[in-house]
């Protein structure tokens, strides 16, 4: 194994060029070393110019995703010698504007993660004193897999529906809306449905699959999102039939 690999890393720096460009650094290639470690020795060691984000270093903040070969990854679970003898190409996630080299911009995803309103809903909550809202393990496991998204955006990133058209919800802000829908806590559903059923919400996923095939954690949005276009298209059936039932 060669003592060094080559990362290609993608640089933008807005007040000097005005499309990203790609530098070279040769760093140690080291059993141990994800690429998180190679962006990390370039940072401290060659060049401190360099503008990445990462916090956690342990697949769990979802901070660290960036494109290695063109695929979505946590930098922080992915390792050079997988790449190895190199060279290794690292790029801003696709689908996001670029702040600055291997940073993007997240305002669209939090905008429509908002919209969702990922959170519990109560229609009227109990006295405290009643103690807490119990759950059994299979009321848990409903919802437990989508409860794992770590918003990396990884799975933006891979879906073309969402390269194609920034107006869909994207893959993450379903999964999350599904992990409270079916959360024995939570009343909220009905009003998750009016911006999950519309055009660019579920209805906009042409399942490619990507999405899950991204997601570093097992969430499996595409299979949120499908399952929930049958809720959707079981409520619409219902309100035309028995609109008189309709609130």
């Amino acid at each position: 194994m060669p003592e060094e690999i080559t990362l290609q890393v993608a640089r933008y720096r807005p007040e000097q060029e005005d499309r990203p460009t790609f530098d070279e650094y040769k760093v140690p290639l080291r059993k141990d070393w994800a690429v998180l470690d190679g962006l990390n020795y370039i940072k401290d060691e060659l060049d401190g110019t360099l503008s990445y984000r990462w916090s956690c270093r342990m697949g769990i903040c979802g901070s660290c995703g960036a494109r290695v070969n063109g695929e979505p990854k946590l930098t922080c679970g992915t390792f050079l010698t997988d790449y190895a003898p190199g060279p290794v190409r690292i790029e801003p996630l696709a689908n996001f504007p670029i702040i600055r080299d291997l940073v993007v911009d997240l305002t669209d995803f939090l905008v429509k993660l908002g919209a969702v309103q990922p959170w519990l809903i109560r229609d009227e909550d109990k006295p405290v004193e009643e103690g807490e809202y119990l759950q059994t393990p299979a009321e848990l496991d409903e919802y437990k897999q989508f409860s794992m998204c770590i918003n990396c955006m990884l799975c933006y990133s891979a879906c073309p529906v969402y390269g194609l058209d920034d107006k869909f919800l994207g893959p993450a802000a379903i999964a999350l809306a599904q992990r409270y829908n079916l959360d024995s806590r939570d009343e909220g559903a009905d009003r998750r449905l009016t911006v999950l059923s519309q055009p660019e919400g579920v209805w906009g996923c042409t399942f490619v699959g990507e999405c899950s095939r991204a997601c570093p954690k097992g969430v499996d949005p595409a299979g949120a999102i499908q399952r929930y276009k049958l809720t959707a298209a079981t409520a619409a059936v219902k309100k035309l039939l028995m609109p008189w039932g309709q609130r």
